[in-house]
């Protein structure tokens, strides 16, 4: 049976965006299955598989805007290309969210909230966690704020672009066992409330992707500099639903308040300079 592409694109977004993940898996399990049956090392696997995922994600989303939309660089129109503005928004993102994670720290420092330990292993985390923090900030944005986004995009107003893809960001974070789901839901808001952020970073910079993707990375850089370089260690002076369950700032209502801060910076951004280069209908989000 031969399969009419372009007549995709006509679908329905959450057709698409079905049609997209289901091809994706199928094509990533066999390959996913033979890394499994052939290491024990559980982290390598874990690393392995999901370097593999998004490798072949890549791979897919060259055909997908090829023969779907007829487009033959789709990552371009998501906001990823190769040019000097981008770099120094990824850098400004960088800078943003890396100062914004260890003043909150800081913060909590002065208070009495912690107190700062020393580390032999710094330098070795520091550069460990700039590798790992702009890969991962590299891999989310290109799938929620490039592809996911620009598939709602398609169909609905930016308002409701905004909305789905945070929401869907957000409650992709709780794929885990239904206990630890339950005992990390207290991070929800702050995960909808960054989901929101990066969007609107992206549209103040009419459509390019580097501001998010290197504030994205910041943010988790300044999290795994202060977290596995075991740098803090909390006086239990306040409960930690304030500074955060497991020490994680994104579960207590001081990292809530510094994201409400920088999440309304940026939304008074893109206010201001629009939302060039979205495709959305409507009213801006």
């Amino acid at each position: 049976m031969k399969i009419h592409f372009p007549a995709i694109a006509s679908y329905p977004a959450w057709i698409r965006v079905g049609l997209f993940l289901l091809t994706l898996l199928l094509l990533w399990l066999p390959l996913a299955t033979l890394i499994y049956s052939g290491s024990g090392d559980t982290n390598l696997v874990t690393i392995l598989t999901m370097g593999l995922l998004f490798l072949v994600f890549l791979v897919w989303l060259q055909f997908w805007g090829r023969l779907v939309y007829q487009q033959t660089n789709l990552l371009k129109s998501y906001g990823l290309s190769v040019s000097r503005r981008n770099a120094l928004e990824l850098l400004k993102g960088l800078d943003i969210g890396l100062l914004l994670t260890l003043t909150l720290f800081f913060v909590e420092g002065q208070l009495g909230w912690l107190v700062w330990q020393s580390s032999n292993q710094l330098p070795r985390v520091v550069l460990e966690g700039s590798i790992a923090a702009l890969g991962v900030g590299f891999a989310e944005e290109l799938v929620f704020r490039g592809w996911l986004l620009d598939e709602l995009e398609r169909d609905y107003s930016q308002k409701i672009s905004l909305w789905v893809s945070s929401w869907l960001y957000a409650l992709l974070h709780f794929i885990k066992p239904l206990p630890e789901a339950i005992r990390t839901f207290p991070q929800f808001p702050a995960l909808l409330l960054l989901g929101l952020t990066f969007v609107w970073a992206k549209r103040g910079s009419r459509g390019r992707l580097g501001l998010p993707i290197g504030l994205h990375a910041g943010l988790v850089w300044g999290y795994y500099i202060i977290n596995v370089g075991d740098l803090v260690r909390y006086s239990d002076r306040v409960p930690p639903w304030i500074t955060g369950i497991d020490g994680n700032p994104l579960a207590g209502l001081m990292g809530l308040i510094f994201l409400g801060a920088i999440a309304f910076a940026f939304w008074r951004r893109q206010r201001g300079r629009g939302a060039g280069g979205q495709r959305g209908r409507g009213a801006e989000g």
